[in-house]
């Protein structure tokens, strides 16, 4: 995919922004690796965050949420935040206990919606409302 180099440097601008950040990556939603800075185990990783997402789709339309935008999981060395990045990728980023979480989501949407744009106009997709 032409993106990944574009999708590589938003991953390595996001991690500037926010030095708390362990690690990016950015997965299709059925989790094949686009792109990922410093995360290890990124792959499985990846196929975690697919696994994630379908759950959290089918939790917001049970509930009658909506649509899946973010997930956000907090453990005791830090947090796992999944994000909507147009309609075929995620965003995941790992992060230090100590981040700002406000600030995560702040700059983790924009940088969604920069990955999402570049994955869905390199296959030649719409962005769904």
């Amino acid at each position: 995919m032409a993106a990944e180099a574009d999708v590589l440097t938003e991953l390595r601008r996001l991690r500037a922004r926010l030095p708390q950040l362990t690690g990016a990556l950015a997965a299709t939603v059925d989790g094949l690796m686009l792109a990922q800075d410093a995360t290890n185990e990124a792959e499985s990783v990846a196929a975690l965050t697919a696994a994630a997402l379908g759950v959290a789709q089918r939790l917001a339309d049970t509930t009658g949420r909506g649509t899946f935008h973010e997930l956000l999981v907090r453990g005791d060395a830090g947090y796992v935040a999944t994000y909507a990045a147009g309609s075929s990728a995620v965003l995941t980023l790992l992060a230090e206990p100590r981040i700002n979480v406000g600030r995560l989501h702040l700059e983790a949407r924009r940088a969604g919606a920069r990955v999402g744009d570049l994955v869905d106009s390199s296959l030649g997709r719409q962005e769904t409302p």
